[in-house]
């Protein structure tokens, strides 16, 4: 009989710290938004430099077979930070909505409630397949692979300045809170 104690309570301290946990976290993110917010941006602005100084673009990453697309286009889409955009909007960090009327748009929405964030982002994913498609069959229908292949160039150095500009922003913003 006293053996069956020890896991059920084990059980019901796990169930307790499972529904408390992401209360405690976002207790923790509010005192620490602007230490957080201030390190972010740092990251970001040191990322942002990293990848400015670094251009190589890693050669294995150009051909991948279509079995795993999939996961090259989640492992890419981390890599680009794809999403880290929308959680200071889901957190309620941009809160100067006089700013920008999209991101207290976004704002909104997303704050509504999990099902609506998780609308948003579809959406935003599906618009962006679209958009993509479309524009990839279009320069490969009329103007053919070798255009591409001519006329290539590499985003990474704007993406890299754009990295470091956000970051600034963000870190400027976060002191004069």
């Amino acid at each position: 009989m006293t053996a069956a104690l020890w896991p059920l309570m084990a059980g019901h301290l796990l169930a307790m710290l499972l529904v408390l946990f992401p209360f405690a976290v976002l207790v923790a993110l509010v005192e620490w938004q602007r230490p957080i917010q201030l390190g972010a941006s740092l990251l970001v602005i040191g990322f942002g430099v990293f990848r400015l100084v670094d251009r190589r673009h890693p050669r294995a990453l150009a051909r991948i077979p279509p079995t795993q697309l999939g996961l090259w286009s989640f492992a890419v889409a981390i890599a680009h930070g794809a999403g880290l955009m929308l959680v200071p909007i889901y957190l309620g960090l941009c809160r100067t909505s006089d700013f920008d009327k999209g991101h207290e748009a976004a704002g909104t929405l997303m704050n509504a409630n999990l099902g609506m964030a998780v609308l948003v982002s579809t959406v935003h994913a599906t618009a962006m397949i679209v958009a993509g498609g479309c524009s990839a069959w279009l320069v490969y229908r009329y103007l053919g692979l070798k255009f591409v292949w001519r006329s290539w160039f590499n985003l990474e150095a704007s993406w890299a300045v754009s990295l470091i500009l956000v970051g600034a922003i963000a870190l400027v913003l976060g002191l004069m809170a």
